[in-house]
């Protein structure tokens, strides 16, 4: 169904991207946990989510969300509407919650459409052809997700795969708040070649104990701050690693830690 029609059953009011209310979607995915959406959302999707945050906009971003809808009335506070504008996603919001939201869409459901998605387009250059750096600065929330976002402008305007282009989003950004939320700061090194994209996310900070039990989906050192955000459900490295081809993660107490991912092309 389009956008338009979500925006009528929902009698939902468009906060950004009215340009864009005939946009198809395939799916529609309901949450207020970051994480869960990078994970298992799919793309052409549109979001439900009670989370007023510009990270719930980011996230829809990374995923390839179509839109966002804040439920029970919510409008946001931190310049998401400015960032969904940009980046050509709908914003919207409902007075309904969740569960009604739901309910109204599925009951309007006819079908969905199938949307062709762009060829790939392989760089046949040997060697690195693309070499871009970035650096993240702990604890800074407000700018939370620019790097990410920035990696994948550039993926996509080298014409990769949309589809490896949304998993090295969603890898980069769990990186990324992973250093905002308990590192220091850290240094991004983007580099694509004819075979492969590497990232590589070197940061300063207290670093892991136990590498293998971060790697279990639920453990997490996330204060209760972090997890109002939407993250810190200790889904971060295991998301990492459902979405690369390789990944590394090496780790020294009181030092920090590296984390290399590969996406195979």
């Amino acid at each position: 169904m389009t956008i338009e029609t979500i925006k009528k059953v929902l009698g939902a009011t468009v906060l950004a991207g009215t340009e864009l209310l005939q946009t198809e979607i395939r799916y529609v995915y309901a949450s207020d946990l970051m994480s869960d959406v990078l994970a298992f959302g799919k793309s052409d999707s549109i979001l439900l989510t009670g989370l007023a945050s510009q990270q719930a906009v980011i996230s829809a971003h990374m995923a390839e969300f179509k839109g966002v809808v804040l439920i029970r009335g919510k409008k946001m506070k931190d310049g998401a509407e400015q960032f969904a504008h940009h980046h050509h996603i709908v914003l919207m919001s409902t007075d309904h919650d969740m569960y009604e939201s739901c309910v109204l869409i599925n009951g309007a459901l006819h079908g969905t459409a199938e949307i062709a998605a762009p060829e790939a387009q392989t760089p046949a250059n040997d060697g690195i052809i693309l070499h871009n750096h970035f650096e993240i600065e702990g604890s800074d929330f407000a700018n939370a997700g620019m790097v990410s976002t920035d990696v994948k402008s550039i993926l996509k305007k080298v014409g990769i795969d949309t589809a490896i282009v949304r998993r090295v989003a969603i890898s980069m950004y769990e990186s990324e708040m992973n250093v905002i939320m308990h590192a220091k700061r850290a240094k991004v090194d983007l580099r694509l070649a004819p075979q492969y994209i590497e990232l590589s996310v070197d940061d300063e900070g207290k670093g892991i104990p136990d590498v293998e039990l971060a790697m279990q989906e639920g453990f997490t050192t996330s204060t209760e701050e972090q997890r109002a955000m939407g993250f810190g459900s200790g889904m971060g490295l295991p998301n990492i690693k459902r979405n690369s081809d390789e990944l590394a993660v090496t780790s020294e107490v009181g030092k920090g830690t590296v984390v290399r991912m590969r996406f195979l092309l």
